[in-house]
């Protein structure tokens, strides 16, 4: 799709990049920038410090980001110039990071080995950076860490917008995220409603007033110091008496950092304070802040005190950005880069356009994903973002040899619109008043322990679970701590009626299941997997007590999801007794045959109104796609991944199965032929 219309919720250093990037990349999509307060953003009230190195960020994928857009700094704002017309105000000044006698100990964090850095004795260190104070016995010298002038860098940001046509609404404030079966219907503003094809949410500090997301504000007071006759232009420009200034490079200290701008001020950061959104200085804080701050830099004291003020930087617990989707299926997350907002810039704008444009999913993402604070998530598996057809990578300590495997799911770089029946994201499996995005539903039995079926689930990107109720009910081996083990905001529980023999058995347990739906949150979950079974050795499905026990069910207001023999008859009347689906077998329960039914299940989907899930029998991803090849409209799995030797791997399998299968049966296979056909043209042939 290149006609869209975006929203970017913010109008911060990452929303304006992210906006920009867009719209560069977009120029047919509407991009539309609605912000609350811009000099609330932390591009106004930053230091703009360019300084992995400095912060001690430790090896990993957050360092590697850093790293990333640290180098993407000087192309970047050559470009942001040569739109606006604006010196972005970017200086590759350095940064020198003293340390204090007894202190020196602490002089070689990890990092210092993946780029370079240079350490300073007491005489060294004065010659390179005279003034400091008597107390400094040394530092390290980092070449690469930069910073950029945020006032400059907001005018250059705001300028090119602009330029590029789009379109910044300021003084709109966002009231509230309307949201309808998995997506942004509507934002309430305090403009009236706005609408698009996606949303991004890029508020900071202030993300949680819109979403659940754990984004706390961390205040930080400020001050800035401006050095006698310095003078300098309107712009922040270098001037003639530059040379002669007494700082040319960032001070990075214990707990304080000393920024020199080229116009001759000092910038002097930061206190770090839990004190929500309370505005203001405080006298205990700018206090604090000056001692630091002379103890390192004497020379301040003597220079006249410019402005102080304060800013919110957007922390979540870990201190690591929330970037990719969110539960919303067309709403992107750029949001919480606690201190490194206005380093991480450009590498956002960059990384979440190529996935919100492209569905391209750098690997990064993975690292930075909103489900790594959800209770059921696990540090083994890692999603980078990804809905739907956007991709997923996975990695998993396999436990069997503790090896680490890596999955991912297909990046799909093409316009789904010239798929007629798949549009992206917009192809959703609809059962009764439910919409979901996965068409493969697992099951929770038979797994070796609870923590593989947590994996399993993850891994598979499923929706919707069966959960027996009789055996969570009496806590059965493998079954304990189930109801707890599942984060139930995430995935909707299709209670079954397993191991009922009987239609009142079925009805009985279906009233129970609905009972354990509401004490877990799902007050309006009216599914029922329905299971009739009463030969113990086939477990075939009793044909007579399905169709009784469906009708009574739907009397009672719910939605029948019947398993079933491949018997199209049968099918045809339980979707006109008012099933939500039907569930042909595809060959007896847990037996991994296979699709042995195919013959009927092929009428039962030519003649079905109502999805058709084909449940019982698969046993690898190619029966998996196999069904959906034939129009089935889902699939339901259990044994073949509980069972599996891996079954995180098998669940993540089968994922890409069912998605193969349902693009390749809206694509259309070619005719099955007699006769070789050859592929190349007989024409045009060189001959001697």
């Amino acid at each position: 799709m290149t006609n869209r219309e975006i929203i970017v919720i913010g109008g911060g250093i990452i929303g304006l990049s992210l906006a920009l990037e867009l719209k560069q990349r977009s120029r047919d999509s509407r991009v539309t920038v609605l912000s609350r307060d811009d000099r609330e953003a932390a591009l106004y009230t930053a230091a703009g410090m360019l300084a992995p190195q400095s912060e001690a960020i430790p090896p990993g994928p957050m360092l590697d980001l850093c790293l990333r857009s640290r180098s993407m700094y000087p192309e970047w704002t050559r470009q942001l110039q040569e739109i606006s017309g604006i010196d972005p105000g970017y200086w590759a000044c350095g940064f020198l990071a003293p340390f204090y006698a007894g202190e020196e100990a602490d002089a070689s964090p990890p990092q210092h080995n993946l780029a370079p850095s240079y350490w300073l004795d007491r005489e060294q260190i004065r010659e390179f950076q005279p003034y400091l104070g008597e107390e400094v016995a040394g530092g390290w010298w980092y070449p690469e860490d930069a910073q950029a002038n945020t006032g400059m860098l907001g005018k250059a940001l705001r300028t090119a917008i602009a330029e590029v046509g789009v379109e910044l609404r300021e003084g709109v404030t966002v009231e509230a995220i309307v949201q309808a079966k998995g997506r942004v219907a509507k934002l309430q503003t305090t403009a009236g409603d706005f609408t698009a094809d996606q949303y991004v949410l890029a508020t900071g500090a202030w993300s949680q007033q819109l979403l659940p997301i754990p984004v706390s504000p961390k205040k930080g007071q400020m001050f800035s110091v401006r050095i006698p006759g310095a003078g300098g232009n309107t712009n922040g420009q270098t001037n003639s008496k530059f040379a002669d200034l007494p700082l040319h490079r960032v001070l990075f200290g214990p707990y304080t950092y000393i920024v020199p701008r080229r116009d001759g001020t000092i910038v002097v950061g930061a206190t770090v304070e839990d004190a929500g959104l309370t505005p203001y200085n405080t006298p205990a804080g700018i206090h604090a802040l000056l001692g630091r701050a002379m103890r390192l830099f004497p020379l301040l004291r003597d220079y006249p005190l410019e402005r102080v003020w304060w800013g919110f930087r957007p922390t979540p617990p870990d201190e690591l950005p929330i970037l990719g989707s969110s539960p919303c299926e067309n709403l992107t997350l750029a949001t919480g880069h606690h201190r490194n907002g206005i380093l991480l810039a450009p590498v956002t704008a960059q990384i979440l356009a190529d996935w919100m444009l492209d569905g391209n999913a750098d690997p990064l993402l993975a690292h930075f994903h909103w489900r790594r604070f959800q209770p059921s998530h696990s540090p083994a598996y890692e999603e980078n973002g990804g809905n739907g057809d956007r991709g997923t990578s996975i990695s998993h300590v396999s436990p069997q040899d503790g090896k680490t495997m890596q999955f991912a799911t297909p990046k799909h770089n093409f316009d789904s619109n010239y798929i007629p029946e798949w549009n992206g994201s917009s192809d959703r499996l609809e059962i009764g008043d439910r919409c979901f995005r996965s068409r493969l539903i697992t099951g929770t039995g038979k797994y070796r322990n609870i923590s593989e079926m947590q994996h399993s689930l993850t891994a598979s990107g499923c929706e919707m679970v069966t959960v027996a109720i009789r055996r969570v009910q009496n806590n059965a081996p493998g079954h304990e701590g189930l109801a707890e083990a599942i984060d139930w905001n995430q995935i909707w529980m299709l209670p079954n009626t397993a191991g009922c023999k009987t239609p009142d058995d079925a009805i009985r347990v279906a009233r129970l299941g609905r009972e354990m739906a509401k004490m877990l949150g799902q007050e309006d979950n009216n599914f029922v997997k329905l299971e009739v079974i009463p030969d113990p050795t086939y477990l075939l499905p009793d044909p007579v007590g399905t169709l009784e026990a469906a009708e009574k069910l739907i009397r009672e207001g719910f939605t029948v999801l019947p398993y079933i023999n491949a018997d199209p008859i049968l099918a045809k009347r339980l979707e006109e007794v008012g099933c939500a689906t039907v569930m042909p077998l595809g060959s007896p329960i847990g037996s991994g045959q296979g699709i042995q039914t195919a013959a009927n299940v092929q009428i039962i989907i030519e003649n079905a109104q109502v999805p058709v899930v084909v449940d019982a029998g698969i046993g690898t991803p190619s029966e998996a796609a196999q069904a959906m090849e034939m129009g089935a409209d889902a699939v339901l799995i259990n044994t073949a991944i509980a069972q599996a030797k891996n079954p995180p791997a098998m669940a993540r399998a089968m994922a890409m199965a069912v998605e193969a299968g349902r693009l390749a049966r809206a694509a259309g296979r070619i005719p099955v032929a007699q006769r070789a056909n050859a592929s190349s043209p007989l024409t045009g042939t060189i001959t001697s």
